[in-house]
């Protein structure tokens, strides 16, 4: 992705692990976007209200304040969205605080071609949820649609290194040349990638086991 697509996107990244907050500030830095650490949700509170980003991704169990309190309090004293960096137990958890305002997750352990997809799609539909409030639309339907859309342009932002815009006209024009609706193209292109992915790992422990 060009920086000047990401720069003006500023993220709060949380957790108290140290290792995993600065491996995913330096993948989002590396992508353009202005980045603002903070390894406790008290903390992280007091920067979002201070300076509110545009998105913050939250660890769910941190010492202090969790990830789960954080996000309530951000959705009741600042207008940030938020999205939830998660171990594979706390899935239920976070699928619940997604159904309730959250605008994604990420699941750990967390590989690097999966963070900017995941962060355009929970940008977009923080995107979505701004316009369905201004009028008043069905909140529920919008984040149910296009969820698997937005993922896709995310992925063929960081393949490509293009921007948003040029990555669903592309999206969207591959569809309609082979008359196909949009999100079914989309689904298959995520499925596709979620496969490649299965292949690295099936040819490391390949590697690993010689």
């Amino acid at each position: 992705m060009p920086a000047q697509v990401a720069a003006s996107r500023h993220l709060l990244i949380v957790d108290d692990d140290a290792l995993i907050l600065a491996f995913v500030a330096s993948v989002l830095t590396h992508a353009g976007y202005h980045v603002t650490q903070a390894d406790s949700g008290e903390t992280a509170l007091s920067l979002a209200l201070e300076n509110p980003p545009d998105l913050a991704l939250l660890d769910i169990t941190m010492p202090g304040m969790s990830g789960i309190e954080l996000a309530r309090r951000l959705q009741e004293e600042t207008t940030t969205p938020v999205m939830f960096l998660s171990a594979h137990g706390e899935i239920d958890i976070v699928k619940d605080a997604t159904a309730h305002g959250a605008v994604g997750y990420l699941v750990k352990p967390v590989e690097a071609t999966q963070i900017v997809p995941a962060v355009e799609a929970a940008l977009a539909r923080a995107e979505d949820i701004k316009r369905l409030r201004r009028t008043e639309a069905n909140l529920t339907t919008a984040l149910a649609a296009g969820r698997e859309t937005s993922m896709a342009v995310g992925l063929l932002m960081t393949r490509f290194q293009t921007d948003r815009e040029t990555a669903f006209e592309v999206l969207r024009d591959f569809a309609r040349s082979r008359r196909r609706k949009i999100n079914e193209v989309a689904d298959e292109l995520l499925k596709a990638e979620e496969t490649l992915n299965a292949f690295r790992s099936a040819f490391l422990e390949h590697a690993r086991s010689k």
